[in-house]
């Protein structure tokens, strides 16, 4: 079975670094009846606060409520989600696809569902996720 592969925006919003700020956050985009496809967050111990990170917006109500909860859309990350069955060495196929394309990944999420596997890989720049995606094209 193909791959589904898509460009998907992404969009970030710094958060404290005190219990419940990610929460905040989230209930925002929930009461927006934003159904996310991605959600990453971060924090280290050097630094106060962190980032979170968004993927499935939809709408201009939605839309409104992210960047009223300090959202951004994302202009140096370009991101592609990868959906099909998940099965053994699928990871691999596709990091090999996009390094065969020439392309170097910025990074790189995956989990599997039952018989799902969703990817979400990041590039630098717009013609970074284009050549992946003609690349992934043929990964099955």
């Amino acid at each position: 079975m193909k791959l589904r592969v898509t460009k998907v925006p992404t969009w970030v919003a710094t958060i404290h670094d005190r219990p419940g700020s990610l929460a905040m956050k989230l209930e925002d985009l929930a009461l927006a009846g934003a159904n996310l496809q991605f959600i990453m967050a971060r924090r280290t111990r050097e630094q106060p606060g962190g980032f979170v990170w968004v993927a499935g917006l939809k709408g201009a109500k939605q839309i409104r409520a992210a960047r009223a909860a300090g959202f951004t859309q994302t202009e140096d990350l370009h991101a592609l989600r990868v959906e099909g069955p998940d099965h053994k060495g699928l990871a691999f196929r596709v990091t090999r696809a996009v390094a065969d394309a020439g392309v170097n990944m910025r990074g790189l999420t995956a989990a599997g569902a039952g018989k799902l596997a969703v990817m979400h890989l990041a590039f630098d720049s717009t013609a970074d996720a284009n050549k992946a995606l003609r690349a992934l094209s043929v990964v099955h």
